[in-house]
């Protein structure tokens, strides 16, 4: 299928709501944006969907069949657009997909959430979109929640992949106890306007970000209508029907792939503690880069450099042979 428009782009500024988030003052427009991304949300794609375990999970796909694979993955409440603007500069060497988890986006919602499926989503969506296909075995690149669901297929399936990027999703040390996603939930409102809907839209950590086009571009695939107005695609019970996985810590020293991690060097979830600790994890053998100005939202604060971080860890791999850590012995690099 080829792929679907945005069907809440408006133009025409709506009246401003009296408060909200970063997007309130376009009262429903379009923020400004620069030419590179006008161009990159207009790159065509394919819409595909693919049953896992009773739920059907939707994905796009951009590039050419039989090239080497790419996989994004999105974070806690997301969906596959977070990428839109993303893997359009992938896809002239690159196979390219992005799933949207279940529970979340356009994919259908669960009764119950594990990590154990969430990672036989990543599977079937590689599969679906002939990301196995290529002349090596597939990269995922993961950012937030869902690098954790990707540490959980590099232990599991990793063997099937070439490598996994893990983009700031912080494995804590034990003096730095995670908390996870809130189990606190509570159905969603319905706003009376597209205007007051795209107000309410804030990221999540909370943080500033200054390139509300990107925001306003998530924001609009993240809504839907309901009786009444619009509200909020994602499952609202989500976490309180979850069970959660093993520990990402031994969940990233079993990894059967290479690994690469990206973070934001301003992100308030990857301070520089948690970044040693998870490179003391693999010996100290994996590739660590810290993109300027960005903050935990690596790839709407910094798309462009976000894009040459990634192109150069790709290219790299593409021209070096996987070594083993000498703590772990299992790939590392």
């Amino acid at each position: 299928m080829s792929r679907d428009k945005n069907p809440i782009v408006k133009d025409q500024p709506a009246e401003m709501p009296s408060e909200g988030g970063p997007l309130a003052e376009y009262g429903g427009g379009l923020p400004p944006s620069p030419v590179w991304f006008k161009e990159a949300v207009a790159v065509p794609y394919e819409m595909g969907k693919v049953t896992v375990k009773g739920a059907e999970v939707t994905f796009q796909r951009w590039g050419k069949r039989g090239a080497p694979g790419l996989l994004f993955v999105h974070g806690n409440g997301a969906h596959a657009h977070w990428w839109d603007f993303i893997a359009p500069y992938f896809a002239e060497h690159y196979n390219v997909a992005a799933l949207t988890f279940s529970g979340m986006g356009d994919s259908e919602w669960r009764e119950t959430y594990d990590m154990d499926t969430f990672s036989l989503e990543e599977v079937a969506v590689a599969e679906a979109a002939g990301l196995f296909e290529g002349p090596r075995k597939p990269v995922i690149v993961a950012h937030s929640f869902g690098g954790f669901v990707t540490l959980v297929t590099g232990a599991k399936h990793g063997s099937r992949f070439e490598g996994m990027v893990i983009v700031d999703s912080p494995v804590n040390p034990p003096e730095r106890p995670r908390g996870g996603p809130s189990r606190a939930s509570r159905p969603h409102k319905v706003y009376p306007d597209l205007a007051a809907a795209l107000a309410r839209f804030r990221l999540a950590p909370p943080q500033l970000c200054e390139n509300h086009y990107a925001m306003d571009y998530i924001a609009r695939w993240s809504l839907k209508r309901a009786d009444g107005g619009w509200s909020w695609k994602f499952d609202p019970m989500i976490w309180t029907r979850f069970e959660p996985g093993l520990d990402p810590a031994e969940m990233l020293k079993a990894a059967q792939c290479r690994i690469a991690i990206i973070r934001g060097e301003e992100s308030a979830l990857m301070p520089d503690d948690v970044g040693d600790y998870m490179r003391s994890l693999l010996g100290h053998q994996v590739p660590f880069v810290s993109v300027p100005h960005a903050r935990h939202h690596v790839m709407l604060d910094q798309p462009i450099a976000f894009i040459s971080t990634l192109r150069m860890l790709l290219a790299e791999w593409d021209h070096s042979d996987p070594h083993r850590s000498v703590e772990t012995g299992q790939v590392s690099i």
